[in-house]
């Protein structure tokens, strides 16, 4: 099924997760805090791409950085990452709509998993995925 999907749309999809991640990440921000969240990132994304089901998932695992540099200030990542999400659903829809799901539930998975890496936060980090979950809901006339 991620053999209907190009290079860009998996780059596409692969930015959206990745930024999920970052975004709730740089919600709240500590050194210690981000070290521990960029390690759980990578984890999460080596057993998605070891071990998930959805060969989208699997493909988008395997892509390699996450989108945005190093100095990308927090709202550009929020915008860059909210608007690839928004786009992922429409996506996903048109040329594997069985992939959807999955997909949501990597990025949610990604994110809550990058949330719990550290203690505190939680209202930010939970402001951020709250965004994230916005992101990824089918728009209102697809939804009915």
């Amino acid at each position: 099924m991620s053999e209907v999907l190009s290079e860009s749309e998996i780059e596409a999809l692969h930015r959206g997760a990745m930024g999920a991640g970052l975004l709730v990440s740089v919600s709240d921000r500590g050194f210690f805090d981000t070290l521990k969240e960029a390690g759980v990132l990578a984890k999460h994304v080596t057993a998605a791409r070891r071990d998930s089901e959805s060969a989208v998932v699997r493909r988008i695992a395997e892509g390699h950085g996450t989108g945005f540099g190093v100095t990308t200030p927090p709202d550009q990542i929020e915008s860059g990452t909210l608007e690839a999400l928004r786009a992922s659903v429409p996506l996903l829809q048109s040329k594997a709509p069985g992939e959807l799901d999955a997909y949501r539930t990597f990025v949610l998975d990604l994110a809550r998993s990058v949330a719990a890496a550290a203690p505190g936060g939680d209202e930010a980090e939970g402001g951020a995925i709250a965004k994230i979950e916005d992101a990824l809901r089918p728009p209102a006339s697809a939804a009915q």
